[in-house]
Parts: C-alpha cells; structure tokens; sequence
C-alpha cells in the first residue's frame, strides 16, 4: 500500500498554488509619462463635467497600464450615486466604515466616478459603502478619480473589494447589470459581456436570487459550473431564456426542501442537507469543471433539469446514511450565502 502523504507536503503543495504569478516584461505608462495638465484636451469633457456638478479639478494622468486619462477631482456628494445594479447596502458595514474613517481623521480612499446616463450627475460602480459611510459623517463632498469611459460602471465591479461578495450579492449584481445594458438598448450577444458578468451562472442565480433572497444558490453552483454557457444570442433573448431556466430550478428546489424536511424529520441535522439531497439528483456532479468558454458543455442544462427532476420524483428519503452527508460536507461549496 502507497504511503500516504505527509502533512508537510501537503503544505508545500498548497503554498505552490499560492504563489504570485510570474512577473511579466514591463510595459504601461511610465512615471515620467504620467502628468496630463487639467486643461489638456484628452480630459476637458470630464473636467467640464466635474466643474459642471459643482465639483473641482484636483489634477489629471495617465492610467499606468492602458495609459488612459483619469481626472482626480473633489465632487459634492450630492453628485455622485451608486450604480443601479450594486449589491445590497449593508447598514452594518456602513456603521463600520463610518467609525474607523472617522477615527483615523482622513477620508483616504477616492471612489471612482464615471457619468451617468443623463451626463449630468456621477455613478460610482466600487463606493458604495463609501459614499453611505461619508453621508453618516455629514461630509459635502468626496473625492474620487473619474474616468470618460462610461462601460468602466460595468466592467469595474468584479475589482469590488471594499465589502467581501458573497455568492448572492454577486449574482445580483450581474442580474441588475444585465437587465440595465437591456433597458439601455446596448447592442450585443450575451456572450459579448462575458468579462462584466464573470461567470454564466451568476446570471441564472442572479434571477433565481431576485425571486427569493434566501434562495440556496451554492446548492446550484456545482451544476451550473459544469453546464452554464453564455449564450451567442443577444442579451435580451438570452435573459427570457434564463428566465425558463431559473423557473425550473425553482421547482425543483420547492421540491427539494419537501426532502429536507423529510431527512429533519428522520432526525438529520446536518447545515449541509440541501446541498446533500441536490448533489445526489445533478447528474454531471463527478464531471470536473471546465471554464465556461471551453467548448460544448457535457450536457444541455434543459436534458439536465430534466433529469434532476425525475431523480427528485425518486429520491428515497429512507435510502440516506448519515455517512454520506459527512462526505458532503467535506466537499461542500465554501460560497458563503
């Protein structure tokens, strides 16, 4: 019998996959390319902007990696809004935030700022928190680094550090930023925003979320992971779609808390119950995961939920081991809900 690995090696392999990745070539604005003067032409819309709102021009750059202007300006906050399509304010967080800004006695960190659609007021797609936070302390103004190009409110928000993301907080957020670029009218497939959205199936779960916020998304995670492609055809066609989809994992999920309640009532107390009962009916659960744009997914999602509701029709409830959701809970999504 094979010796089974040590402790350390273990640690050592992990700490390889931690490793930061190689360093590239250099490239982007160097510092003494940086300086743009704020009257400079690239950056006179967007300072009209700001002076426009009633806000002032602090100084202008060049990003230093795509070498885009960038204007630094102090904006009323009056001015400035969340984008539309955010998370959820968390008054905790906003509670929080306010305390230690106002301990450490400076408002470090500038939001960014892009114009809305009206061209007359700011979104900001990564300060919301920020902006709830600077209103408790009954500040006038904020300061923020405002760029020309619009499509940065969708693109920005998988860089959204300043409150953790949880699955369904990110999955709404894709589901509002999908159902604005509609009501917008913006031309293109759904796959043409694969890099806002991030993953296929935070769009499915975004509107499963949106009918229920207490919806357990991760239970799902798993089988959209394997499954969930963008699709190739405008946006709007392709929501209509999810919204059938969504509409079948809802009943199934009715059908899988009917379960649960049956496993409680056997005396099952596990946390991990509804991942147990869905893992046991997803019929690509030992197909490892691919990236979403790899080929052909190993299974139509509709011949999928076709499957798990036969098998949720099926389930014996008098068949589980308390074994088995042992098991289950060591390979259990780490998502947080």
């Amino acid at each position: 019998m094979p010796a089974k690995p040590s402790r350390a090696r273990g640690a050592k392999a992990t700490e390889r996959r931690k490793r930061i990745p190689k360093r590239r070539e250099p490239r982007g604005t160097g510092a003494d390319e940086a300086p743009v003067a704020a009257d400079d032409a690239s950056v006179a819309e967007t300072a009209a902007r700001v002076r426009g709102a009633g806000g002032s021009v602090i100084g202008a750059y060049r990003d230093p990696l795509g070498g885009a202007p960038l204007v630094l300006a102090v904006l009323p906050l009056a001015s400035i809004a969340p984008t539309p399509f955010q998370r959820e304010l968390s008054p905790a967080h906003v509670r929080r935030l306010a305390e230690r800004i106002e301990q450490s006695g400076v408002f470090l960190d500038p939001v960014i700022a892009v114009a809305d659609p009206t061209g007359t007021r700011f979104w900001t797609p990564n300060g919301r928190h920020r902006l709830a936070a600077a209103g408790a302390l009954g500040l006038r103004s904020i300061a923020a680094l405002v760029s020309a190009d619009p499509q940065l409110a969708f693109r920005i928000l998988a860089l959204n550090t300043e409150k953790a993301h949880n699955l369904r907080d990110r999955s709404l957020e894709v589901i509002r930023m999908a159902r604005a670029l509609v009501a917008e009218r913006r031309p293109g497939k759904e796959s043409d925003y694969a890099g806002e959205f991030e993953s296929p199936g935070l769009l499915t779960l975004g509107i499963l979320y949106e009918r229920d916020k207490r919806f357990s998304g991760s239970a799902y995670l798993p089988l959209l992971r394997r499954l969930d492609r963008f699709a190739a055809t405008p946006l709007g066609a392709s929501l209509r779609s999810r919204e059938g989809a969504a509409a079948r994992i809802a009943e199934i999920d009715a059908r899988v808390s009917a379960i649960v309640e049956r496993l409680q009532a056997r005396g099952f107390r596990s946390p991990y119950l509804r991942t147990f009962v869905v893992a046991r009916v997803n019929p690509v659960r030992w197909i490892k995961v691919r990236p979403a744009g790899d080929g052909k997914p190993p299974m139509a999602l509709g011949a999928a939920l076709t499957r798990m509701a036969r098998s949720i029709r099926q389930f014996d409830v008098d068949a589980v081991r308390p074994s088995e959701l042992a098991m289950i809970a060591a390979v259990a999504p780490a998502d947080a809900e």
